[in-house]
């Protein structure tokens, strides 16, 4: 099964270039989940244009950058989700991912303290005693179209899902634990599935 996913954009001053970069672990996960991960540029057209063509079982929206930094980037983002609930195909966001499926359903994001660079346990429907957090900035509250799967001790939504549509997203980041975690691995089937 394809899923696109969606990439960060970095400045190189020296070349005067906008470019689109992933971590390479990202396709390593989403190819550890049994998917078939294809990266699409921060060019709005070109990337539903791919979707399109391709017609995949999906979309993962992924971390870095924070909302409002990149502009392509977040268009593109909205282009393909919107892409996604027009032709009924799953999105999954993580980190920043999450907090774009929010905010486009008019969450507000919020600062929060001590979820950069650590660990710590998130408990709901999702239970886990240690998920990684690189965000300084959360979600306390969300739209009543999305039921919080998971909070963080400190009360911030580590994991949301949507409830009439195929949108879920959690705020930590599976591709960066060695190796990854089972758990993260049979969600993310399940969700594409």
């Amino acid at each position: 099964m394809i899923v696109l996913y969606s990439q960060r954009v970095e400045l190189v001053a020296s070349y005067g270039e906008r470019r689109d970069c992933a971590d390479q672990m990202i396709p390593k996960f989403l190819r550890s989940c049994d998917l078939v991960p294809i990266p699409v540029p921060n060019i709005p057209n070109i990337a539903v244009e791919i979707a399109s063509t391709i017609d995949p079982r999906g979309i993962f929206l992924s971390g870095g950058n924070d909302l409002g930094s990149a502009p392509d980037r977040d268009e593109t983002e909205r282009r393909l989700l919107e892409w996604a609930i027009e032709n009924e195909r799953p999105t999954f966001g993580i980190c920043r991912g999450m907090q774009f499926i929010a905010h486009h359903f008019g969450a507000a994001l919020s600062t929060v303290e001590n979820h950069v660079r650590v660990r710590h346990a998130v408990n709901g429907l999702i239970n886990r005693s240690g998920v990684n957090s690189f965000h300084k900035f959360g979600l306390i509250d969300v739209p009543d179209c999305f039921e919080v799967l998971a909070r963080a001790d400190d009360g911030s939504i580590e994991a949301i899902g949507h409830k009439q549509l195929k949108i879920a997203a959690v705020g930590w980041h599976p591709e960066r634990e060695a190796p990854f975690v089972d758990d993260d691995i049979a969600m993310i089937q399940k969700f594409f599935r």
